[in-house]
C-alpha cells in the first residue's frame, strides 16, 4: 500500500503512514500520541500482535485483511467519549454498504456479514494538554484462508469482492468515512449515530444474553442502543441499559 497514494485519493486532509509489519497499529500510535500534532492514519501490512477488546487477540494473516489505527484528538475528557466504538462501527459500516457489501453492527464494537465476525474495533485513549487523544484501532477480514480460520476457532466472514479492490482506493474510502463520523462525534457526540446504529442492528428484537466472563448476567430482547451507546434490553422486569464493559452479548439459543 502507497501511504502518498492513500492520501492523495482521500478528501479527509489526514496524514498516512504505512509500515510493513509492527506488532500492533494502536500500540505504535498511542507511544506516539504526546507528539502528535494533528490525526495520523497509521497502516500495517502486516500486523503480528494485534489486540482486540478485553485483552483478546486478533489475528490476522498478510495480504488478507485491512489492519490500521486512527489518532484524533478530541478536546475534553473521557466522559465526552461515550459512545465513540459505536460511532466508529456505524461508519465503518455505512462505508462498507456504500461500496456493495452490506454488513450488520454487533453491540457493542463487532461488524457481522451473514451472521459471522467481519471486523472488530478497539478505541484507546491517551490524555492530550488540551483534551483527549483516542486512537482508533479496526482490523478488517477482506479474505479468509482456512489455516487462519482454524486458528481462530470460530467462523469468520470476509469480503472477497473488496479483497479484489484496489486497496489504497479502499483504505481512502475508509479514512473518509472514519473521518467524518469523528467530526461529527466531536460536534454531537453519539447522538448524532443511535438511529443509523440502530438501523444496522443485527439483533434487534431478538433474545440474547449478556455475560461477563462466563456468567450470565442478564437476558431479554435486544432493543437497540440509546443516545449514550447503551444497550437496551427488554427484560421480564422492565427495560434496563447495558454499559459497554468486558461484557459480551451472545444470541439467546
Amino acid at each position: 500500500m502507497d501511504a502518498q497514494r492513500i492520501a492523495a485519493l482521500s478528501s479527509a486532509g489526514v496524514a498516512v503512514d504505512v509500515v510493513a509489519e509492527t506488532g500492533s497499529t494502536n500500540a505504535d500510535l498511542l507511544a506516539r500520541a504526546a507528539t502528535l500534532s494533528a490525526p495520523l492514519l497509521l497502516i500495517a501490512e502486516h500486523q503480528t500482535a494485534g489486540r482486540g477488546r478485553a485483552g483478546r487477540s486478533w489475528l490476522s494473516a498478510p495480504g488478507h485483511s485491512l489492519t490500521f489505527s486512527l489518532a484524533w484528538r478530541f478536546e475534553g475528557g473521557l466522559p465526552a467519549l461515550a459512545g465513540l466504538p459505536l460511532a466508529v462501527g456505524t461508519a465503518l459500516a455505512e462505508t462498507l454498504g456504500r461500496l456493495g457489501q452490506p454488513v450488520q453492527l454487533k453491540w457493542p464494537n463487532d461488524l457481522l456479514k451473514d451472521g459471522d465476525k467481519l471486523a472488530g474495533i478497539l478505541v484507546e485513549t491517551q490524555a492530550a494538554a488540551a483534551g483527549t487523544w483516542a486512537i482508533v484501532g479496526i482490523g478488517l477480514n477482506l479474505a479468509m484462508p482456512d489455516e487462519l480460520e482454524e486458528r481462530i476457532g470460530r467462523p469468520v466472514a470476509a469480503v472477497p469482492w473488496l479483497a479484489r479492490m484496489d486497496r489504497d482506493a479502499l483504505m481512502a474510502a475508509l479514512l473518509d468515512g472514519l473521518a467524518q463520523a469523528l467530526q461529527a462525534f466531536a460536534a454531537k457526540g453519539f447522538a448524532a449515530f443511535s438511529a443509523r446504529w440502530n438501523l444496522l442492528h443485527a439483533y434487534q428484537g431478538q433474545p440474547v444474553t449478556i455475560v461477563d466472563r462466563g456468567e450470565v448476567l442478564h437476558e431479554g430482547l435486544a432493543a437497540g442502543v440509546d443516545d449514550g451507546g447503551r444497550l437496551l434490553l427488554d427484560t421480564e422486569d422492565g427495560r434496563i441499559a447495558i454499559v459497554a464493559g468486558d461484557v459480551s452479548l451472545r444470541v439467546k439459543t
